[in-house]
């Protein structure tokens, strides 16, 4: 029986955020909507003011549960996590119209809610909006009027199960017929994270407020010490650092005449003489303010009042002038900041220049093939201090926030967010995680069970064995199959030109031509790499150039796994360039390693781990992190080494492909997330 399905809950509000998940103890399962192919729709309240406590219908729903050979949801985890929480079991398959729909658009990213598909499938039944003006007022879902609450679910499950059977039959159609295999893997993965978010990852809280300690007392010693820097470039101006425009006149030494006009005057594809000649036209350099002896008090900070009669009264007041200082600042001759340049119109932002972490890596690198000591250690601090501030609210913050009673954290991980498929995260995304130890988030997560273990599975330069297996580029191919180290020699390149740099900063570029990327706007020494990718990798380059003419032909591209990318408005420009040429080299890269082979080696692992307590309890990447039962490290180590053994086949079996790059799996075991170690 093919049934389809949605609940009604409460939602919790609280420090400032809603929490609509069953892991708040205030929230509740109000009712459960179920509706068979046959047509038989049904109610169950569970907890509705109007009919509290209808636990008689539990069996009821369990056993139309039992009978359901495939769940039809929208929105399949959230569905699911509710029905586990509240005593349900269910681990048959699901077809979730949502990411259906996100599969077959093809990563045109459509509004994917349930009332914007029956709007653009024109569905006989439509998405009920009777009970926004009930939410707007605070009102709790179970005290909504019971016929109202009703009826807004039976819309809601027949417009469910229409639109599935419209997608059904797009996708037995000739125009989609390939995206098939992957909505049936990302139906798959659905409930695999379902299940990640309902487990959660265990939060150490005096760890966690550690972690908040550290990172404030080095956000108060880097902001005293940018003070100190700050002071000395810019004299007596005042700069506050959270402003980009005021830093942003610090690093370019520049500022628009009118702000209101700047970015009116720059395109960014205009020449360089030409915004060279603009820029200079509409902004203006910016000197430093020194101390000068106040005119009015004589250096003193005070001034006396003088009677009519020409006499002076005998206490003096503080000089208003220079607020009793003894000194006023004026603009010297001598020119503020550092004096960077910027190189082009797009680097123009609305109140200066840009102070992008990207753009200051760009930077940061200038500074140092040109041995600019202070430039260095300032725009490091900033972009120190930068990241500082934003781990703090995204993530010490936000985990304090989203933790639940339990002391977990549980991990929403999306697939729907992104346009080439790779997951996303929220509350808080736990994608952009930090690695390694420059901010030790990670050593906040511990294992739930007393002496259990942290293992992060960890794929070997997954973006780059897939760019050498897509391209057939001989070089890249060579150097997996031998285990070259490509991110070291990248660092090398780099350094050789004339701008030291380090292994895990080189990896940055070393992926960065792979999603299209150019040396365009780089350093003179990063520009070198990018010449250089293009000339050694030259089966990558002609790839991209055959990856341009698929998608000025036929409007789309495709995986070796069915996966499509459309792009119905390329069109080759007057120049001889091809629009969207970064998304073209882009998506296939990221679609076939983190949109499809990371989740298929993350249900192998979920499919191995059945038997055990050891449980996956969060993916970011290419990476998998698993919490270890303290008797079970042996065999979580070996079901790691036999995967590696028959990844390859595993990939090939999954997609029908024949892969000539060898994938590895690289895992480390640790007390915490942070602190792991290679496994021998």
């Amino acid at each position: 029986m093919k049934l389809t399905l949605d609940v009604e809950n409460t939602v919790t509000h609280r420090d400032g955020k809603m929490h609509l998940d069953p892991f708040e103890p205030t929230n509740s399962l109000v009712m459960v909507g179920m509706l068979t192919d046959q047509g038989q729709c049904l109610t169950f309240p569970f907890d509705h003011a109007d009919r509290p406590n209808q636990d008689d219908y539990f069996d009821r729903v369990q056993m139309m549960l039992d009978e359901a050979t495939i769940l039809i949801c929208h929105n399949a985890p959230h569905d699911l996590v509710w029905l586990w929480e509240s005593g349900f079991k269910y681990d048959g398959p699901v077809f979730d119209t949502m990411l259906a729909e996100y599969v077959m658009q093809r990563g045109q990213k459509e509004p994917l809610s349930l009332d914007a598909c029956a709007q653009r499938y024109e569905l006989s039944w439509q998405k009920q909006d009777t009970l926004k003006e009930y939410f707007k007022q605070g009102i709790s879902t179970r005290d909504i009027p019971y016929n109202e609450l009703t009826e807004y679910l039976v819309a809601d499950l027949h417009a469910t199960q229409e639109l599935s059977d419209r997608q059904y039959a797009k996708l037995l159609s000739k125009e989609y017929a390939g995206l098939m295999d992957t909505v049936v893997l990302s139906n798959q993965v659905a409930v695999v994270l379902a299940k990640i978010y309902q487990r959660g990852f265990k939060v150490n809280e005096s760890v966690l407020e550690d972690v908040r300690v550290e990172f404030e007392n080095e956000k108060q010693t880097l902001t005293g010490e940018l003070e100190t820097m700050v002071h000395k470039l810019m004299g007596h101006r005042h700069v506050n650092l959270n402003s980009p425009e005021q830093l942003s006149q610090v690093i370019y030494s520049r500022k628009p005449i009118d702000k209101a006009m700047w970015q009116n005057n720059f395109d960014p594809y205009m020449s360089k003489e030409l915004y060279k000649t603009t820029m200079k036209e509409n902004s203006e350099i910016v000197y430093k303010k020194e101390p000068k002896q106040c005119d009015d008090c004589k250096g003193s900070g005070k001034v006396y009042r003088t009677r009519k009669d020409g006499s002076r009264y005998a206490r003096p007041n503080k000089c208003k002038t220079c607020d009793g200082n003894g000194y006023v600042f004026v603009q010297s001759d001598r020119i503020a900041g550092l004096r960077f340049t910027a190189p082009d119109a797009k680097w123009v932002s609305a109140n200066g220049f840009t102070t992008s972490k990207t753009h200051l890596d760009i930077l940061e690198g200038f500074a140092r093939q040109n041995n600019m000591s202070e430039a260095i250690t300032f725009l490091n601090k900033v972009k120190r201090l930068s990241a500082l501030d934003t781990y703090l609210s995204s993530f010490v913050d936000g985990i304090n926030t989203y933790k639940k009673a339990d002391g977990k954290l549980h991990v929403r991980l999306l697939q729907h967010r992104t346009a080439t498929g790779r997951f996303s995260g929220a509350d808080p995304n736990m994608q952009n995680m930090p690695r390694g130890g420059t901010f030790p988030v990670k050593k906040v997560f511990v294992s739930r069970w007393e002496g259990g273990k942290i293992m992060e599975a960890d794929f070997a330069q997954l973006e780059f064995r897939a760019a050498a297996f897509l391209s057939q580029d001989g070089v890249a191919i060579e150097e997996v199959s031998t285990g070259f180290d490509v991110h070291s020699y990248t660092a090398q390149v780099i350094t050789d030109a004339g701008q030291p740099t380090d292994r895990q900063s080189a990896k940055a570029h070393t992926f960065a031509p792979l999603y299209g990327a150019t040396g365009y706007g780089r350093t003179a020494a990063e520009a070198e790499y990018y010449s250089h990718f293009t000339k050694k990798y030259k089966g990558i380059a002609d790839w991209h150039s055959r990856l341009a003419k698929e998608a000025l032909t036929t409007k789309m591209i495709t995986t070796p796994s069915g996966r499509q990318y459309s792009f119905p408005n390329v069109v080759r420009k007057i120049n001889g360039t091809v629009s969207y040429f970064t998304q073209i080299k882009n998506y296939p890269v990221q679609g076939f390693a983190t949109a499809d082979i990371v989740p298929v080696v993350l249900l192998e692992m979920e499919r191995r781990l059945t038997d055990m307590q050891s449980c996956i309890v969060n993916t970011v990447h290419d990476s998998v992190v698993i919490d270890i039962h303290p008797d079970e490290e042996d065999k979580v180590v070996g079901l790691i080494k036999d995967i590696n053994e028959n990844l390859t086949d595993l990939i090939n079996t999954s997609f029908q492909v024949k892969l000539n790059v060898p994938m590895l799996l690289e895992a480390k075991i640790g007390p915490n997330w942070l602190d792991t170690k290679d496994v021998a």
